[in-house]
């Protein structure tokens, strides 16, 4: 693979850093990790996309230096554990694309809690054209998605600073999503209570979850103060992996009281359980 020089400050990529190519242990190579993994729910990557993956890659290794923004180093259990798991709900938000009868590109995303951009940024790398914005509380982690957004070009792609309580009250983004997603960042029904606010009545919440989901079993207060309801909890295993991940879709089917979210730390110290 070919990448052109990318230059945002001190952040640069020269053709040939970016070890696609490279062969793993067991012979398989990073860029038919990639693929072969995101064939595995139906996703077809063209050249391009698989390039900006690695791309992406090395710009969270540069930054990841001064602001900690994974853990994980080794090239494989990135691309399982962060590029495969983001994907596997892209199935469900084709499926309410056709259920719902929305024009995927006219489509709005909102990744609450995202960190370095996982899911949004590799969903935004396949949905070119959706509205996706990204919330995180952590400034820095924000600034990273900024210098990336604009390094990797990414069109109608948007993050900000701040925590879902205080967003979810404002009129600019309460309500006004079709998609809220979440990677794992909280208990389910502090999830709800986070992530609810944002999704317009007839969306749907979609939570990435671990092979745990006894959670679900105490959300259902959460559920009836929020106005939403589990329309399916699916189990699947990331490709390449013995690593189960549970996915919740979760419809909305009115709006949330005006009292939620409460303040800031309240629904994690207070869940609505």
């Amino acid at each position: 693979m070919k990448v052109n020089d990318i230059n945002h400050k001190n952040f640069r990529v020269r053709d040939g850093d970016l070890k696609d190519n490279a062969e793993l242990k067991d012979g398989i190579k990073l860029k038919d990790l990639l693929v072969t993994g995101a064939k595995e729910f139906g996703i077809e990557l063209n050249p391009d996309e698989a390039e900006t993956f690695f791309s992406y890659m090395n710009f969270i290794k540069t930054w990841n230096n001064k602001f900690n923004l994974t853990a994980i180093e080794d090239d494989r259990d990135f691309i399982i554990k962060h590029f495969l798991d983001s994907l596997s709900i892209l199935p469900y938000i084709k499926k309410f694309e056709n259920t719902e009868n929305i024009n995927i590109d006219n489509m709005s995303i909102i990744d609450i809690g995202t960190g370095a951009g996982f899911p949004a940024i590799p969903l935004k790398i396949l949905l070119k054209e959706t509205n996706i914005t990204m919330l995180d509380a952590v400034e820095k982690k924000v600034k990273f998605l900024n210098a990336c957004i604009s390094t990797l070009k990414l069109r109608n792609t948007w993050a900000f600073h701040g925590r879902a309580e205080d967003y979810g009250h404002d009129i600019k983004h309460r309500e006004r999503y079709d998609i809220a997603v979440a990677r794992a960042v909280a208990s389910m029904p502090v999830l709800l209570e986070y992530c609810l606010p944002f999704v317009k009545r007839e969306g749907i919440f979609i939570a990435m979850k671990g092979k745990n989901t006894e959670e679900v079993s105490i959300s259902q207060k959460a559920l009836e103060e929020l106005g939403g309801k589990i329309q399916e909890v699916r189990e699947i295993i990331l490709p390449f992996s013995d690593s189960i991940r549970n996915i919740i879709i979760v419809k909305k089917f009115r709006q949330t009281p005006p009292n939620y979210p409460r303040k800031a730390g309240k629904p994690s110290k207070n869940p609505l359980i």
